[in-house]
């Protein structure tokens, strides 16, 4: 089969990877950046432009919702088929937070309580006015650091006075923090209706760990799929029939915070593949094959999934991440040694090329993956308990090596052995144990 992923920041070297490996012809499109540049270089085809490459494609797969989404629409237009990922539309749900919520309301979600401003001055104004805890949310492909979980109205306060002395200009939302549990449910939505089980998820931001440091996109996330999920019932399966009325295919989830009481709020959209959620959930898929699995999404059939399972990943990174973007530290070229023919079914590639580097006793050059990023790759694993799937991921992890001080959290999954008890007594992530005494 023809792939023809459309991936500006190089998030799927994965797939792209694991299709060329399947016999498959890919064309994996990355915009021409000095962060981007290299990612791929030697593995697969990456070209600068898919335009000409439209029509080629058996299956065009979009592994992000923000470049080039009018050329794809156009497509759909004029009767192509076999894309997965979201439209122009569809994307402004993740991109638009205030378009998001809307949504959710239209469908009888209950929301949080959120303002939407364009100055700081006003949002300023408006915290004093309203001392409480805010969370802030930036509208749009604006900066990341513009999403912050204030600890009080004057460290609120700080934040937005700091952003408006460094010119971060951007349109955000003011969310009030709702305390309780982070929680994710998504789905793979085709043109029959709902594809596959519901993905449960739980997604570990930070860089450090006990949540210590910056928020990163992910470090890690456990899940696992499921057939009955409360949590689909209560923000995924209101939206069925308007995914249907727009023909959408591809992944949706909405991450939550479920209170104490039970209630639910849905936080935000995610309207495409996540990363590195979709290298995770390839470890409950029913074949190895992920062009054979996704085609299949796309032309309304089932993909074979392994329920009740539980699948984890770990990011494994080097320096200066996530800043090497910044600090221009280098982190292209480093060799990633211990990647055995039996360890490679669990790894999935972030930001890696091929080159070469010395390896074995003699020291010898020799053609091997190396870093083109400083997002290096994901280790999964699953089990039938959080701790059993993590105990697999983490030994795992220790047999890779890179010169360049790698760097991983050690504690993805365990908030969960406080966090789960919790959940289940309101009903949610029913079945899921955390070891096997439990």
């Amino acid at each position: 089969m023809k792939l023809l992923i459309i991936d500006p920041f190089g998030l799927s070297l994965d797939i792209a990877w694991r299709a060329k490996q399947h016999g498959h012809e890919v064309k994996m499109v990355i915009r021409d950046t000095p962060k981007s540049n290299m990612i791929g270089k030697g593995m697969v085809d990456v070209v600068r432009d898919g335009s000409m490459y439209y029509r080629w494609a058996d299956l065009i797969f979009l592994a992000d919702n923000c470049r080039w989404l009018r050329e794809i629409d156009a497509l759909r237009a004029g009767g192509a088929e076999k894309i997965i990922g979201p439209t122009q539309e569809l994307a402004a749900w993740e991109l638009d937070r205030q378009v998001g919520q809307d949504i959710l309301k239209k469908h009888g979600i209950a929301t949080i309580p959120s303002v939407t401003f364009n100055s700081y001055d006003k949002a300023i104004a408006f915290v004093k006015k309203n001392p409480r805890r805010w969370v802030s949310k930036p509208n749009g492909d604006a900066d990341k650091a513009l999403s912050y979980c204030s600890t009080s109205a004057a460290d609120m306060v700080y934040m937005l006075e700091k952003w408006k002395r460094l010119g971060k200009q951007y349109e955000f939302l003011l969310q009030e923090f709702i305390s309780g549990i982070e929680m994710g449910v998504g789905g793979w939505f085709g043109p029959n209706g709902w594809a596959t089980p519901f993905e449960e998820n739980f997604e570990f931001k930070k860089l450090m760990d006990g949540d210590k440091g910056v928020a990163t996109g992910e470090q890690g996330t456990v899940l696992r799929c499921v057939s009955k999920s409360k949590l689909a019932r209560k923000v995924l399966v209101p939206l069925t029939d308007t995914l249907a009325d727009k023909k959408f295919v591809g992944n949706i989830d909405v991450n939550c915070i479920i209170d104490a009481t039970g209630n639910v709020w849905p936080l935000e959209f995610t309207v495409r593949a996540g990363w590195p959620a979709f290298n995770i959930e390839q470890e409950l898929h029913g074949i190895s094959d992920p062009v054979e699995w996704l085609a299949m999404v796309a032309t309304g059939e089932e993909p074979p999934v392994i329920e009740d399972k539980i699948a984890i990943g770990v990011c494994l990174t080097i320096p200066d991440y996530p800043y090497s973007h910044l600090t221009r530290k280098e982190v292209v070229g480093a060799p990633i040694y211990g990647l055995t023919d039996r360890l490679m079914p669990h790894v999935h590639f972030g930001e890696v090329m091929w080159g070469k580097a010395p390896c074995g006793e003699n020291c010898e050059t020799t053609p091997m993956p190396v870093t083109a990023g400083d997002y290096v790759l994901v280790m999964s694993a699953t089990g039938d308990t959080v701790y059993e799937a993590k105990q697999t991921a983490y030994r795992r992890l220790k047999r890779v090596n890179l010169p360049n001080s790698p760097m991983y959290r050690t504690d993805i999954g365990d908030r969960l052995a406080k966090q789960l008890p919790q959940l289940q007594e309101h009903g949610f992530a029913t079945g899921v144990a955390f070891s096997p005494t439990e």
